[in-house]
């Protein structure tokens, strides 16, 4: 594979800068500056950003800098959008005035805030829009962080037409950092071309737990060597190539969790040492790759802080381990502040002054803009939150920013969108990358690879789009195909239809996604294996499922039931591509985690 050679905003610096300016103390302007050639960056662009954030900083306003420190979700499709949510939440009708107001250091785009749903060009219109309001609301021409959580597979914000990859732990299986390397390349190019510049990923953790209910397929690896070499391919991948920030998460390591933070507060048993060889490794590896941010976890540790405090309130773990032991000098950010792992002990303006005291810079999300923000410019003026710890983090900002090649380019050609994203080289890539990630670990009967030529398939399990699209696939190629998706829970009259439909077919393939937690679909894949007609099992999301699935003889993990997935899915399964992928994780038995079934590295193929 190889990198995208030109990525619309790459990491530039800026030259030419006017020193006397700086010399008596005045920010110059960004536009005075030239981007060098790439061997220059690196040492100039030390230089120039520190001094211009530094300078900048001096003279910003403390509003100014106050808002800096906040990231939040804004509603609407353009930046002069008249929202009712926003008013509600910001007490200000459009995404502008918010950005205005508040002085806001970055904005998140979602689907559920109507920010990417217009396609391309209506998000490239929407950051140019933010940044427009950002830079005219500012007294020295300070942009934005526009990010997104664009991890891949099952986190993705921004569809299709972009390229679509499988996540972390497909890329995994197929063994290429520079598969990976190229995805966030890929990844990143794209979104720097409808003005997102910072990704949320890759996710740094370590997913030793199969029941893990939040990070799962979300991990690279249950393998802490193979989990930090695939995290420092994608910060490499999105940030020297694509030029946008990554930001590995979620520190100091959510892959060992049975809750989920969104919804409670889960506690790592990890001893300190367990942490070391488990935990630790993938972000020790992203910050020598150089990421320019760190997400934390609203994970209690008590063998790294004993306090009972979440890790994104917590001192001893991002300012004592993360920023002096482990000597990250870059960017600390938490997760959503509306999640419940971060809510059970304090109020929204609470929540964030003791975030920033435990060493975090930007604040992601906060339920109560107004209360947070108002609460942290009164810790500044009681000195609760000193002067000097606030510059010191509105400095990181900035020169992160300026890093970035944000603050000399803020805005994309929106007339360019559409020769970027969903270029058709990116698309052949992603196919072929997709292609290497399956992973054939049963075949016992011989039944893959299937000639379906003039046979009748019932395609059958989870996932009303991904059936109906694997059963277009496979029409396509000459079957004779009836679709029947029975959901994620389902009843008895369900299974009694696919049931019925197997009995009338030649062969069946039936998608499972985490059926360790569903009984229904465990007894569904058993009533199917008992009509005697050949089935073939596909595990769409976690490949722990085969371990709850006793009379699975024929089992494929794909990781992941992106759009790119399912065409090759049915590649696969027709011997089109041999599977090639390889277990990135161990499968346990259920209910006995200490005997493993598939080991980490197993896969078949024909």
């Amino acid at each position: 594979m190889t990198h995208p050679t030109s990525p619309v905003r790459p990491r530039t610096l800026l030259a030419g800068l006017a020193v006397a300016a700086l010399t008596v103390g005045l920010a110059a302007s960004p536009s005075e500056a030239a981007p060098k050639q790439p061997a220059e960056r690196a040492e100039s662009s030390r230089g120039f950003c520190t001094a211009w954030s530094r300078s900048t900083t001096r003279h910003l306003t403390l509003d100014e800098k106050v808002g800096q420190l906040f990231i939040q979700e804004l509603y609407g499709p353009t930046a002069t959008t008249r929202d009712a949510r926003n008013v509600d939440f910001y007490g200000l009708e459009t995404p502008a005035e918010i950005v205005q107001e508040y002085h806001l250091g970055g904005a998140i785009y979602f689907a559920w805030t109507d920010s990417v749903g217009g396609g391309p060009e209506q998000i490239a219109g929407l950051s140019n829009g933010l940044q427009e309001a950002a830079l005219e609301g500012s007294t020295l021409d300070v942009p934005l962080w526009v990010g997104i959580d664009q991890e891949m597979g099952i986190v993705t914000r921004m569809g299709p037409p972009a390229t679509q990859f499988p996540g972390a732990m497909a890329v995994a299986a197929t063994r290429s950092t520079e598969n990976a390397r190229t995805a966030a390349a890929i990844t990143g190019e794209e979104l720097a071309a409808v003005g997102v510049n910072v990704n949320f990923a890759p996710d740094a953790d370590v997913n030793v737990n199969p029941a893990n209910p939040v990070i799962g397929v979300r991990s690279f690896s249950s393998d802490p060597q193979l989990a930090a070499d695939f995290t420092a391919a994608q910060v490499q991948g999105l940030q020297d190539d694509a030029g946008l920030s990554a930001a590995a998460k979620h520190f100091p390591g959510h892959g060992d969790t049975a809750v989920d933070s969104h919804t409670g507060l889960p506690q790592i048993t990890h001893t300190r040492e367990e942490w070391e060889q488990i935990d630790r490794p993938p972000f020790e590896a992203a910050i020598e790759a150089g990421t320019d941010m760190i997400m934390t976890a609203h994970i209690v540790v008590p063998s790294l802080d004993p306090s009972g405090l979440p890790a994104t309130l917590s001192k001893p773990i991002l300012t004592d381990l993360l920023r002096e032991e482990m000597g990250y000098e870059g960017l600390i950010i938490t997760d959503s502040l509306q999640m419940a792992g971060v809510r059970q002990q304090f109020d929204d303006g609470e929540i964030a002054i003791r975030a920033l005291e435990a060493g975090a810079d930007q604040l992601l999300m906060s339920q109560d803009l107004p209360t947070a923000w108002n609460a942290v410019r009164d810790a500044v003026g009681t000195e609760r939150l000193p002067k000097a710890e606030l510059d010191a983090k509105v400095q990181r900002i900035l020169k992160t920013k300026c890093d970035n090649g944000l603050v000399r380019e803020p805005l994309v050609d929106e007339s360019a969108v559409m020769d970027v994203v969903g270029d058709p080289e990116h698309l052949a890539t992603a196919a072929e990358i997709t292609d290497a990630t399956h992973t054939l670990v049963e075949n016992e009967a011989g039944l893959l690879p299937l000639d379906v030529d003039g046979t009748d398939v019932l395609v059958t399990g989870w996932g009303a789009s991904t059936t109906a699209n694997l059963g277009a696939e496979l029409t396509a190629r000459g079957a004779t195909t009836t679709v029947r998706e029975t959901g994620a829970n389902p009843n008895e009259t369900a299974i009694t239809g696919a049931v019925t439909a197997a009995e009338d077919a030649d062969v069946v393939v039936v998608l499972t996604n985490n059926a360790a937690t569903s009984a229904a679909q465990q007894n569904l894949v058993r009533r199917l294996h008992a009509t005697g007609t050949p089935v073939v099992t596909v595990a769409v999301r976690n490949p722990y499922d085969i371990a709850h699935l006793p009379d699975v003889h024929t089992y494929l993990a794909t990781y992941s039931y992106s759009p790119v997935s399912v065409p090759s899915l049915a590649r696969v399964l027709t011997g089109e591509v041999a599977p090639t992928g390889k277990l990135p994780v161990d499968i346990p038995a259920a209910g006995d985690p200490g005997t493993v079934l598939y080991p980490l590295g197993h896969g078949l193929t024909y």
